[in-house]
């Protein structure tokens, strides 16, 4: 393969790594002054983002829910900051490492960030956040979700909830924990390598497109939501301080949703599925968004579920999982490798992804969370190819990865100092490799091994 097409494609599904490992989900702490009510009631462990059945409440409610007294719970800004030491159980080779870092043991600000989160009306709110990473030393618009309606009407005895959302990112409108946006692991490293294969459902549009679709909730158990997402164009990522995932969309992209969620004494559960076609142009072409080599077709079917026990608060247990399959029709990025290089690679392939994690809080402060996460597939050399830690010896998007987390959140409850603007999480992540980009040994062609990329990350995430 053409190293030029390689170095493409290597960075591109790199690019689409390092989002999955920086994104980060937050509880504001200006929600909690809108309602009057402490981040418990929303967060399960205080400091989010795992929703309790009030936080889903809120969420699909536009954010609108009020409640709160005095002058603070009329400001909707809110801010973050997140620290953090990462080291891997061997060091990167040199010139491997990010800009300005060491090749291990690296401390670092991973991001800063303001919220503007809030209500307008009782029909209007919203969630914006703009982040600055002094990793990548860039500014970008993250995680945004505008409810610019949402209505109640009653059907018999029954109450249906139904709004739109305008919004950056597939799944980051969605109140469940199990999607992509929102799920465990909630912080990574954002220095250590991660794998190459991820469905583009999980990431590879997040925060370059734009979002229109609109829901219904019946009786606060049935959801339902359909819309249509397109990439945003040249002016706007560049604003936004965004790049193109795997390419530019040809025309709007499709995207479905449905959960039913049952709550009972102190209880709840759901199961859902979601869906997303992605048709695009590939980066890889002469110039993006022409389509004259082919187009490449994403097609994304998951099946979620969740359970949680909440009790009075002492002890609290929940589980969570969900299973991605993707169908891949790259057609015009193995038209412009074959094309570039003489070969003769099929279009055709698949991915498949299994996320799984169960979690146990001690009073919102003490909690643990065991999580895993296998992809795997068919060998793929339009996508994956040898190269120094980040590349695929044998072609092959097959990573099993074990996450142990460890937390300490001092702060959340309604008795707490400064409460809801003090809000600090510490936790100590584990993250374990059997099998990585492939294989478990040499899994590069340079000699790397799965278990070299085992990484020990130590976070303190402020939110005020």
């Amino acid at each position: 393969m053409d190293s030029r097409v390689r170095l493409a494609l290597v960075a591109g599904f790199g690019s689409v790594a390092s989002l999955l490992a920086t994104t980060s989900a937050h509880a504001v702490p200006a929600f909690a002054a809108q309602t009057g009510q402490a981040c418990t009631a929303c967060h399960i462990g205080g400091f989010g983002p795992q929703l309790t059945p009030m936080g889903r409440a809120f969420k699909i409610g536009g954010y609108t829910q009020a409640g709160g007294d005095g002058w603070r719970s009329k400001v909707p800004l809110s801010a973050m900051v997140l620290g953090s030491f990462s080291k891997t159980s061997t060091d990167l080779p040199q010139g491997q490492q990010t800009p300005h870092y060491g090749v291990n043991d690296n401390f670092a600000v991973d991001q800063m960030s303001l919220f503007i989160a809030g209500r307008l009306s009782d029909y209007t709110g919203g969630f914006m956040q703009v982040t600055y990473s002094p990793i990548n030393v860039a500014s970008h618009l993250d995680n945004t979700d505008l409810r610019p309606y949402t209505n109640t009407v009653d059907i018999g005895d029954r109450e249906l909830r139904y709004g739109i959302s305008i919004n950056n990112t597939p799944t980051v409108q969605d109140p469940f924990n199990t999607t992509f946006a929102w799920g465990f692991p909630y912080v990574a490293s954002a220095l250590a390598p991660m794998q190459a294969a991820q469905p583009v459902l999980a990431g590879s549009f997040a925060g370059n497109t734009i979002g229109y679709t609109a829901y219904a909730w019946y009786d606060h158990s049935l959801y339902l939501e359909g819309g249509a997402y397109t990439t945003q164009n040249a002016w706007m990522q560049t604003r936004a301080g965004t790049t193109l995932g795997p390419g530019s969309s040809a025309g709007m992209m499709p995207y479905l949703r449905a959960a039913y969620e049952w709550n009972w004494d102190t209880s709840s559960a759901h199961v859902g599925a979601v869906f997303m076609q992605s048709n695009v142009n590939p980066t890889v072409s002469a110039h993006i968004g022409d389509p004259s080599n082919g187009r490449d077709l994403y097609t994304d079917y998951g099946i979620d579920a969740s359970y949680s026990y909440l009790g009075d608060g002492t002890n609290i247990v929940t589980v969570q999982g969900i299973f991605t399959k993707e169908n891949q029709n790259l057609l015009g990025t193995t038209t412009a490798s074959n094309i570039a290089n003489g070969t003769s690679f099929g279009s055709k392939y698949s991915l498949n992804q299994i996320r799984l994690n169960v979690a146990y809080w001690y009073q919102n402060t003490y909690g643990v969370t065991l999580g895993w996460q296998n992809t795997w597939g068919p060998a793929n050399p339009v996508l994956f190819q040898p190269a120094a830690v980040g590349g695929s010896n044998n072609s092959k998007p097959n990573t099993n990865m074990f996450v142990l987390e460890a937390d300490w959140v001092p702060f959340g409850k309604a008795d707490s100092w400064m409460q809801p603007w003090a809000n600090l999480k510490l936790g100590a992540q584990y993250m374990a490799y059997t099998q990585f980009n492939g294989a478990s040994t040499n899994y590069d062609g340079s000699g790397r091994n799965a278990s070299a990329n085992n990484t020990l990350y130590l976070f303190a995430w402020m939110a005020f």
